[in-house]
């Protein structure tokens, strides 16, 4: 790929380097991380620790320096939600359309809109999202409608899958207006706004992924985000939402690994046809172990591997097709990788231990849950189908919803 200028502020003018990164949110991650097991027993959702993300301005990772943020790269981005992952897996799932949502505002024209928002979002501001709907499917069949004109437009539908809308301040909304769809951007707190948290998955509960409802929602022109939200074409995003889930594969592996060797340092009971009198000094359990570490290491070189390419795309404008198809191609290469690697090493972990490894308690069961319901988002049988079918006979890449045109993405807070 060539990078050209797209003439967009760029978020590297003045970057913050890994190291400072690390030690910002390395402690941050830690705290996180102390009360997961808690939280999945009690099925309390993080919104303290939402706080503290919000705090730490996490959610402005990509938003330039001169407007609040970090002006982080795509690659550091990702790297940091592989780690958040490994501390809590629900939050970088939750928090995924609001980096969407902050890059659409990074490829917006500029002006004085894009940048207003972009300071609201370095200010703590979080998006998250009511795109799909129960039972119905592709977004040709959306039943959302948004009526009425200029003087006052009127949002109602019911939408599923509301993934971490209950921690957001806006919520984008997908919607049917005039037989073109368009997203919307609604307040969560507006009236005429009904959330609940009754996502029912066996993993990735805490995701606050459920139903929203929007009655008679008011919406006002300069949250309509433009035509052709949700039409068919290439764009970045559906290479990018993906990676996302793929960053938090990458995290459940490393939490497993990191899981399981404190674990089996702490034990000292083994079994009388053992190879070592300690666990920890037995030659099949360390090699568990060590698969493991090799799949965790995998897979987060397989995520930043394609956050390196988004890297260069978003660089260079995204409004090539070429490039935007290598995108799409390398996440839907890394997601069979990624996939089938960390569902095997959430599954190994079990054989490190006889009936207490399966203890409530430890709750290491979560991993595997969590994995297999993030790996099914988008089904990996069509995603290789399309892989082969483009390879063989260029048929274009099942690309799942676009943005819109540029130029209308910018909205006032």
């Amino acid at each position: 790929m060539v990078a050209r200028s797209s003439g967009m502020t760029s978020t590297a003018a003045h970057p913050t380097s890994d190291a400072d990164l690390h030690a910002v949110f390395a402690p941050l991650f830690e705290r996180i991380a102390a009360g997961a097991v808690d939280r999945e027993i009690d099925r309390r959702l993080p919104h303290e620790e939402v706080g503290w993300l919000r705090e730490a301005k996490f959610g402005a990772l990509r938003v330039p320096v001169e407007y609040g943020g970090y002006g982080a790269s795509v690659r550091q981005l990702f790297g940091l939600l592989i780690d958040l992952a490994a501390a809590e897996s629900n939050l970088p799932q939750a928090l995924r359309v609001h980096f969407s949502f902050v890059e659409d505002q990074l490829l917006a024209e500029p002006g004085p809109v894009r940048e207003r928002w972009l300071r609201s979002v370095a200010g703590g501001v979080l998006v998250g999202n009511a795109i799909t709907e129960p039972g119905v499917g592709a977004v040709d069949r959306y039943q959302t409608r948004l009526t009425g004109d200029s003087a006052r437009r009127l949002l109602n539908g019911v939408k599923y899958y509301s993934t971490g809308s209950l921690y957001a301040d806006y919520i984008l909304v997908a919607a049917d207006h005039d037989g073109e769809r368009v997203g919307v951007l609604v307040d969560a707190d507006a009236r005429g706004v009904r959330q609940h948290n009754d996502w029912d998955g066996f993993g990735q509960r805490l995701t606050a992924s459920g139903t929203t409802e929007f009655t008679d929602v008011v919406v006002p022109d300069d949250r309509i985000l433009g035509p052709g939200y949700g039409a068919a074409g290439a764009t970045y995003s559906t290479g990018y939402l993906q990676l996302v889930q793929l960053a938090v594969l990458a995290g459940i592996a490393k939490r497993a690994e990191s899981d399981a060797r404190e674990w089996i340092s702490a034990r000292t009971r083994g079994y009388t046809h053992s190879a070592a009198d300690l666990p920890r000094e037995d030659p099949l359990v360390q090699q568990v172990v060590g698969r493991l570490s090799a799949a965790a290491f995998s897979a987060r070189a397989a995520v930043l591997a394609v956050a390196d390419v988004l890297d260069e795309v978003l660089a260079a404008g995204a409004d090539d097709e070429n490039d935007l198809n290598a995108v799409e191609l390398a996440a839907a290469q890394a997601q069979l990788s990624v996939i089938d690697t960390v569902l095997a090493a959430t599954t190994q972990l079990f054989e490190l231990g006889g009936a207490s490894i399966v203890s409530e308690r430890l709750r290491l069961d979560r991993h595997w849950r969590n994995a297999r319901t993030v790996s099914v988002h988008n089904p990996a049988i069509q995603k290789a189908r399309a892989i082969g079918d483009h390879l063989l006979n260029g048929t274009a890449l099942p690309f799942a919803w676009s943005a819109g045109e540029r130029k209308s993405q910018e909205v006032a807070r």
